[in-house]
């Protein structure tokens, strides 16, 4: 028999709330009803659970994982699999019980296949697990496993298979518990995983402008700046009426305004090197746009049906006319200045609210930094006043965190600066937002012309590069800098971007 030991006291104990009671949100569409028809299928999302097996060692942090099936599940609806989280976290996680409405959507399994046991295994836990997937009828697909403590093959109706077209292809996401991320033939790794196709497919829940803005307001974050922020957001408005300009290839002497909307910017097309935006020409002006005003602030929302209308994110997207220089930290040399390098005119970055439509509550914040980010649960995020999700922006460089302090994008000791700090800087994504896109929301949104300008915001960089990086080799011989800090041109707006259509990277 394995080790068995008491169980110790784990964050996973506690289960996670949101700070503030969910709201009650404006009814129609299904949203927030706690039941959404697939057609033919009626799925729930539970967040209760029974504890079944604990092991004490492996996985995040080396603090185990518990495995878990769903309580409360409604009349007439069967579970589909079992949940499982890392120990290193408050219980904070949800799976999917489900109805049959076509008389044929959900089967029983013929059998179980074993798939592991602890039995054999020398790891810390609170008794044997054992791990098995149910085998599908012909025309059917398993969504789930089923977790138990005893040898003993589960009964037939513990668990139900779900008709073949009700599926989709998954891929690995993120890593549960193991004893290595790694999936070899040596080792057994619980992951979550996730649908491969995750674009704004057609929804099955519709989530009007109305209650856009009621999420909005529930959950739209406080983001800080550094205090010591040169580079400071702004709005579109507040950036085209302070004299950015827009500019052609072949006809450079004479560039024109942009009006407020952005109306006059070439739409469509795709990102072909004939347009580009810079700053005002006079030098005063130049640097006082370049700062950006906090104060004049708005974020651009953008409104996703993800994971077939069971969820809606909240892209929301933040606009800066200025990205600052980097800074380095080799070991304990802290502030290597990077010169020039890094430096590019206009600033896209953004956060994401992923919110459940089955009962409204926010499960995920992304946060994006530089050409990639990350989704972190709520049961991690900070928060204020109520349930509104707390984010910093790094000085400079604007890649936005969950936590304020210092993360080092590059190799051991070395690495770019990512600095954050909580100040007087403050922005509310809540506060004078603008729903700019919701591609099924069809004439409720008008979309300003500045989001279908596919071109870049920012000219190509003029400085010496070799120069630049010469001049760092001194200070640092050999260094080699990641390759997005190198590029020289301006970036694309928020429509040119992967994840508009598909999910977060």
């Amino acid at each position: 028999m394995g080790n068995t030991l008491p169980i110790k006291t784990l964050p996973i104990d506690t289960t996670f709330k949101l700070p503030s009671n969910v709201p009650t949100w404006p009814q129609g569409g299904g949203f927030g009803s706690g039941i959404i028809d697939l057609g033919g299928l009626k799925v729930s999302q539970i967040s209760t659970f029974n504890k079944i097996w604990t092991t004490l060692e492996g996985g995040q942090d080396d603090l185990g994982a518990t495995f878990f099936e769903p309580t409360g599940i409604p009349q007439g609806f069967f579970t589909l699999g079992h949940y499982s989280q890392p120990n290193n976290k408050p219980l904070f996680g949800w799976v999917l019980v489900a109805k049959d409405e076509s008389n044929g959507a959900l089967k029983n399994p013929i059998d179980y296949t074993l798939v592991w046991s602890s039995k054999s295994q020398k790891i810390k836990q609170d008794k044997d697990g054992y791990i098995w997937l149910p085998i599908a009828p012909n025309g059917y697909s398993p969504l789930g496993h089923i977790v138990t403590t005893t040898p003993e093959k589960p009964s037939l109706d513990r668990i139900q298979c779900v008709r073949s077209d009700f599926t989709d292809q998954c891929e690995i996401n993120s890593w549960i518990w193991g004893k290595d991320k790694k999936i070899d033939e040596k080792g057994f790794n619980v992951h979550y995983v996730r649908p491969i196709n995750r674009g704004i497919q057609a929804p099955s829940v519709l989530v009007g402008t109305f209650l856009a803005h009621a999420l909005a307001q529930a959950y739209s974050p406080f983001m800080y700046l550094h205090p010591k922020e040169k580079f400071q957001p702004c709005s579109t408005k507040w950036y085209f009426t302070n004299g950015a300009l827009l500019y052609k290839k072949g006809e450079e002497s004479n560039p024109i305004a942009i009006d407020p909307l952005g109306s006059n910017l070439p739409q469509g097309g795709n990102n072909d090197g004939a347009y580009w935006l810079d700053l005002p020409k006079d030098k005063d002006n130049r640097e006082r746009v370049k700062k950006g005003d906090f104060k004049n602030f708005q974020a651009y929302f953008h409104v996703k049906p993800m994971f077939g209308g069971t969820f809606t994110d909240l892209a929301m997207w933040v606009f800066y006319p200025f990205n600052g220089p980097g800074t380095l930290k080799v070991g304990l040399i802290d502030n290597i200045s990077l010169g020039k390098i890094g430096e590019h005119i206009g600033d896209w970055e953004h956060v994401t609210l992923r919110i459940s439509n089955f009962n409204g509550e926010l499960k995920k914040v992304y946060f994006s930094q530089h050409s990639n980010g990350q989704w972190v649960d709520s049961s991690e995020v900070e928060f204020q006043s109520g349930n509104k999700p707390v984010a910093y922006s790094s000085l400079n460089g604007h890649a936005i965190y969950p936590k304020e302090g210092l993360v080092l994008q590059g190799v051991s000791e070395i690495g770019i600066k990512n600095e954050t700090k909580k100040s007087d800087l403050v922005v509310d994504f809540g506060v004078d937002f603008e729903i700019v896109s919701g591609e099924y929301l069809g004439s409720e949104i008008v979309e300003p012309g500045w989001l279908n300008y596919f071109r870049e915001w920012g000219p190509k960089i003029t400085y010496d590069l070799g120069e630049e990086l010469s001049k760092l080799d001194k200070v640092v011989p050999g260094l080699k800098l990641p390759n997005e800090l190198l590029g020289e041109e301006g970036p694309t707006g928020p429509k040119q971007k992967r994840n508009w259509i598909g999910d977060e990277i």
